[in-house]
């Protein structure tokens, strides 16, 4: 057998052996990744959740009105507001699907109806909604 044989087979040797460890570095690094969480120290504790009542100031229908302009909503009217919600927030947003107003009045202390302007003005269209929504008192 030459010299120059023996000297490629040991170098094609040389070559796999080098390749089959470059393919276990990175199952090498994953281990000591996951032997270094396995390390950490878990303490107990208790996870809980728990339900609180959401008082209402009503729970009657009210009216609700939208205020138009040039085929825009600019404004929502919402009636039926008994004293109860007297100093409440009531926010208002109408949707159209491509442009949204919202905005906010305090509710008088003998309720009533109350206006909120929007702070834009969405089209009128066919699929529009009005939402409302009472913060407080």
């Amino acid at each position: 057998m030459r010299a120059g044989g023996l000297v490629r087979r040991r170098v094609g040797a040389l070559i796999k052996l080098l390749a089959a460890s470059l393919q276990l570095v990175p199952l090498a690094l994953a281990t000591g990744i996951f032997g270094a969480a396995a390390s950490l120290s878990v303490s107990s504790g208790t996870v809980g959740a728990a339900t609180v009542a959401t008082p209402r100031c009503t729970a009657v229908g009210l009216t609700v009105l939208q205020n138009l302009s040039a085929g825009t909503v600019v404004s929502v009217t919402v009636g039926g507001l008994p004293a109860a919600c007297g100093g409440a927030t009531l926010q208002a947003t109408v949707n159209n699907g491509s442009t949204f107003g919202s905005g906010s009045v305090a509710v008088p202390a003998g309720g009533g109806s109350v206006t909120v302007p929007l702070g834009a003005a969405p089209a009128v269209t066919a699929a529009e909604t009005t939402d409302i929504v009472v913060l407080g008192p």
